[in-house]
């Protein structure tokens, strides 16, 4: 696994020229900040961003359908399927046919994949901790709130996918 180097990722975040400081500016930085964060602390528990995802979705909803579990993420299924030959071959899930449709392939974490969880929290309590550093906690809470309602304008004209209740897809 190639470890993603901090320092690449924030000098890509700091190429915004001369309008750095334009909300949609700060948003691409924070975000790619985020990512670049995200993907070499879970590097070191030998997953890659997004697989972490797709392990709580099945962690907190048990086994699922393979294109649920692509609607629950917000992904398309060939990336689905992607980041799942790479959990498989890693021994954190399994997939299975359904009985009902062959067709259909049931996820599920394998007690190597349950316990990751615990490394996986860890990693993403560090993130939280890294990302709200020098904010107090009304601050930290305020930055949810308002990233929500942004979240909510961007989402608001995507349409719910497959059947999905508001809130269990990536909107």
């Amino acid at each position: 696994m190639t470890v993603p180097r901090l320092d690449e990722g924030l000098r890509e975040v700091e190429a915004c020229g001369e309008s750095g400081d334009t909300l949609n500016c700060l948003m691409v930085q924070a975000t790619r900040g985020h990512r670049t964060l995200l993907a070499a602390l879970l590097a070191e528990v030998e997953l890659y961003p997004g697989q972490e995802r797709a392990l709580a979705v099945l962690w907190s909803r048990g086994p699922q359908p393979q294109n649920v579990l692509a609607r629950l993420i917000g992904i398309d299924m060939s990336t689905m399927t992607k980041t799942l030959q790479r959990l498989e071959r890693s021994g954190f899930v399994s997939r299975t046919p359904s009985p009902a449709n062959r067709r259909i392939s049931i996820v599920s974490t394998t007690p190597k994949g349950d316990l990751l969880r615990p490394e996986v929290e860890r990693v993403l309590a560090e993130v939280h901790r890294r990302m709200t550093q020098g904010l107090t906690a009304e601050q930290a809470g305020e930055l949810s709130v308002l990233l929500g309602v942004v979240r909510g304008n961007l989402c608001r004209e995507m349409p719910c996918d497959g059947g999905l209740e508001h809130g269990d897809g990536p909107c």
